[in-house]
């Protein structure tokens, strides 16, 4: 059974070049922020991922998936044009014990990559390669964390975090093999689930239920219960 209390939410940037990088960073600390207005444990896995365990987590974070799409006038751009941007945010659950133990990644289909950590984390991990990156090659699934101090436990949590990324894919798929899955999987960046528009007028709007507001600013500092409590 699916702990409801614990979701990984990684965030990967779209078309958009430095305002897409950017907008991945905005939507970190909108998570973050939306996190703490519930007084939830949140943990930096890597760059791009959050771990955020609470009440219900997972089944309110759950529908966050998806492409979502910032318009804005770009800081990047100095002629101070109109830009428009996409993030992919995808929310995962805690994987059960059980069907973790269950799911055997064969070695051939995996390939690991070492590099320095860039987060807090003392003088260790300034001197050694500590953060992993694990790429499954049969799906083109990646996993990364950066948060352990040793190599070994940046690899075990990387490899969670694969696992639960392989289930939710088997699930959707209905297949019950993991060798079932030989087919590159890359996100669809034109069917964005939200916009969150600040020029030339300013509206944050969930195009599957049409619930909207002016407030977008509001929305950033991570009040979301309007777009995640359906």
């Amino acid at each position: 059974m699916i702990n409801q209390n614990a979701a990984t939410i990684s965030i990967y940037a779209g078309v958009g070049g430095e305002d897409a990088k950017d907008w991945v960073e905005m939507l970190l600390r909108m998570y973050q922020k939306y996190a703490q207005r519930h007084n939830w444990k949140i943990r930096l896995i890597n760059d791009n991922t959050l771990e955020i365990i609470g009440e219900n987590a997972y089944e309110l974070l759950k529908n966050e998936s998806g492409v979502h799409r910032l318009i804005r006038i770009s800081p990047f751009d100095a002629k101070k044009l109109r830009h428009t941007s996409f993030a992919l945010v995808e929310a995962l659950p805690e994987l059960p014990e059980l069907e973790e133990k269950k799911l055997t990644i064969p070695d051939e289909d995996l390939r690991i990559e070492l590099c320095r950590s860039s987060g807090p984390g003392g003088q260790n991990v300034n001197k050694r390669e500590t953060a992993v990156r694990l790429i499954h090659l049969p799906t083109g699934l990646v996993a990364a964390s950066q948060a352990e101090r040793s190599q070994g436990q940046n690899r075990e949590q990387a490899l969670k975090l694969l696992k639960a990324k392989l289930f939710k894919l088997m699930t959707e798929r209905q297949e019950k093999e993991l060798s079932n899955l030989r087919t590159k999987v890359t996100p669809d960046w034109g069917h964005q689930i939200r916009s969150y528009v600040l020029h030339p007028y300013q509206m944050a709007k969930d195009h599957r239920t049409g619930v909207k507001t002016s407030n977008v600013n509001d929305v950033l500092e991570g009040n979301l219960d309007k777009f995640v409590k359906k």
